[in-house]
Order: C-alpha cells, then sequence, then structure tokens
C-alpha cells in the first residue's frame, strides 16, 4: 500500500486493485508542482471526495472527466459536480472499489460548491474508512474532534490515520492529537490541511511530539509512504 501526498488534503492511495485520488485539487494549490500532473494521475482509477469546497472538489469533475472514471462520494456532491460517472453512497454505507472496502462515516464542517449565484449546498461532509492490505485508513476529512470518533475506532479499528489538522478551517495540532489519543490506537499519522497556506500550521512537530509512539509522518508532495 502507497500513500502520496498531492499537497493540502489531497492524497493519492494505492491500496489493493484501487488507486483513490482523495480531494486532489491541484489547479491552483501553491504546494503541488503543476509539471507533474500527469505523474499524480497515473493509473487512477477513482476519484473520491469528503466534501464541496473548491480546496478539495475544484478539480474532480475535469480529472474524473479525463480519466474516464467515476467520482465517489455523497449523493448530492456527485450529483452537482456532474460528473460522467458517479459513485453515490451516504453516511454508513460502504462500497467496495477495486477490492478496498470504503466507508463513509461523518465529519464536522461545512460543504457547499461555488457559483455565479453564490454557494450551492453539496451535501454534507465527510470522512471516510478505507480498508485492505491488512490496514484500516481512518480519512479524517474537514473536521472538528467528535465524539463520534469512539464509534468510528469501536467499529473499524483504523491503523493509520490522516487527519485534518491546520487550524483555523479545521482541528489544530493540539485537537488532532488529543482525537488520536483519546478515541483511537493510531500505528501511523499522516497530517493533511496544512502548510498550504501562512494561515494554516506550518510544522506538525507539536502533533508528533503530543504522540509518542506513533509514528507522525510528515508527508512531502509526491513522495510515496509505503505501510
Amino acid at each position: 500500500m502507497q500513500i502520496t501526498w498531492l499537497g493540502h488534503s489531497g492524497f493519492r492511495i494505492q491500496i489493493e486493485g484501487a488507486v483513490l485520488l482523495l480531494d486532489p485539487w491541484l489547479t491552483g494549490n501553491p504546494m503541488f508542482p503543476a509539471d507533474r500532473r500527469a505523474e499524480a494521475l497515473a493509473g487512477a482509477t477513482h476519484v473520491l471526495l469528503t466534501h464541496g469546497h473548491g480546496d478539495h472538489a475544484g478539480d474532480a469533475a475535469a480529472i474524473a472527466a479525463e480519466l474516464d472514471i467515476p467520482v465517489v462520494g455523497i449523493p448530492e456532491l456527485v450529483g452537482l459536480l456532474k460528473a460522467k460517472k458517479g459513485i453515490e453512497f451516504n453516511k454508513g454505507g460502504t462500497v467496495d472499489l477495486a477490492g478496498a472496502k470504503v466507508t463513509m462515516v461523518h465529519a464536522t464542517h461545512s460543504s457547499s460548491v461555488s457559483s455565479d449565484a453564490g454557494p450551492v449546498y453539496a451535501g454534507t461532509e465527510s470522512g471516510y474508512m478505507i480498508a485492505g492490505e491488512g490496514h484500516v485508513i481512518y480519512v479524517s476529512g474537514d473536521t472538528d474532534v467528535m465524539a463520534d470518533m469512539a464509534v468510528f475506532n469501536d467499529l473499524h479499528a483504523p491503523d493509520i490515520g490522516i487527519l485534518s489538522c491546520g487550524g483555523h478551517y479545521t482541528m489544530d495540532m493540539h485537537r488532532a492529537a488529543y482525537a488520536a489519543k483519546k478515541f483511537f490506537d493510531f500505528k501511523t499519522v499522516i497530517p493533511c490541511h496544512y502548510r498550504t497556506f501562512p494561515l494554516l500550521a506550518q510544522s506538525a512537530a507539536p502533533l508528533a511530539a503530543a504522540l509518542p509512539g506513533v509514528d507522525v509522518i510528515e508527508p512531502e508532495v509526491l513522495v510515496a509512504i509505503t505501510l
């Protein structure tokens, strides 16, 4: 299994027979090198979205059309994007994506798609549990700490956490560390939704310091993490 950061909250996750592009915001992403776009997209099988904001779903429809692959996510968002191929499901539901079992779980944030008339409701925000190859990855999506996380751990026991932690729009490092310690037993944590803009946290050192015994990996863009 390989997890490759695309900057911000975007990831390329190779698991089982799937190559999932999670929230692949590439156009205008200051962390992503535009000349390496083909490398990021090569062999992708699905676009998986947590919510509708442009820094997550802005490139989804174009990428899905270019690669002729489905957009996967909550029905309202998949419908708004008018993707040629779509896999719609909802919280508590599980879909099989080329052998990877993906369960949609709750997050607490907001979700909309921009239009000339203003923001358009895009369903509710979500996170995911992605199971395969002997691992379960918890993708928090944009969220704050939730008591629901205890239920997620009881049901799925994820060993890997991809956690939003940049602050201002999501959990900060302190709150992400609290969530990881209080509700989960992660072996590996990968921070995201940080370093993109000056407004966000620029280092995950506080997260690592607060999680002794957990392998907190600060990702580098387009450098695969093999687990």
